[in-house]
């Protein structure tokens, strides 16, 4: 089954603070933009992804990453990740109710399609997620047809979600596994090969 996909996003100044100091202070914002590009294209090339929604604390902040062929909302009264994840996937679910709903990170700036079309056949339909390549995040969750998305991102939001009773998937998935927080994190991504929009930072 297709799926339709929820990315949160915050204000690109306010974005993975973990990683100030990767590049100067004034570029900042344009790497948090620039790890979103390079994700989302990405997704929106795979063909398995049929709707993608943006829910971010600041729309106009984001108005470009809109040109990439995604649907910008504004984020819940609740400004916390799950919320936003909630609120993504009920408005895609007003649509189409028995939909197969999914929540991706928008730091996967390695991202290639041929990993997320892999982890979506892994899934079958079934309520799964994909850990971070520590093994204790989550950097995708997809429903069940029609089921609760049950967000449970956080801290050790890999064995909240298995305890949920999502299917970890086992698929290697070296791009997909791959998010950024940390300039650790950023350094193993420039191994696997980044996007056009995050290669351009540091060229």
């Amino acid at each position: 089954m297709d799926v339709d996909l929820v990315v949160p996003m915050k204000h690109p100044r306010d974005g993975k603070s973990r990683l100030r100091g990767a590049v100067e202070p004034d570029r900042h914002p344009a790497l948090v933009l620039a790890l979103a590009a390079d994700t989302l294209a990405a997704v929106t090339s795979t063909a398995r992804v049929r709707r993608v929604i943006l829910v971010a604390a600041d729309p106009a902040a984001l108005a470009e990453l809109a040109e990439m062929g995604v649907e910008v909302v504004a984020e819940p009264a609740e400004q916390t990740l799950n919320a936003a994840f909630r609120h993504g996937a009920d408005l895609l679910r007003k649509d189409d109710p028995h939909a197969v709903v999914g929540a991706l990170q928008a730091d996967l700036p390695a991202l290639r399609a041929i990993d997320l079309t892999e982890a979506i056949a892994e899934a079958g339909g079934k309520r799964a997620f994909v850990a971070d390549r520590q093994g204790t995040g989550t950097t995708l969750l997809l429903s069940a047809p029609g089921a609760p998305l049950d967000p449970r991102f956080g801290p050790g939001s890999a064995r909240l979600h298995q305890a949920s009773g999502a299917v970890p998937l086992r698929g290697r998935l070296p791009s997909l596994r791959s998010d950024v927080d940390t300039p650790e994190d950023l350094a193993h991504v420039k191994t696997l090969g980044v996007g056009k929009h995050t290669a351009e930072l540091f060229t």
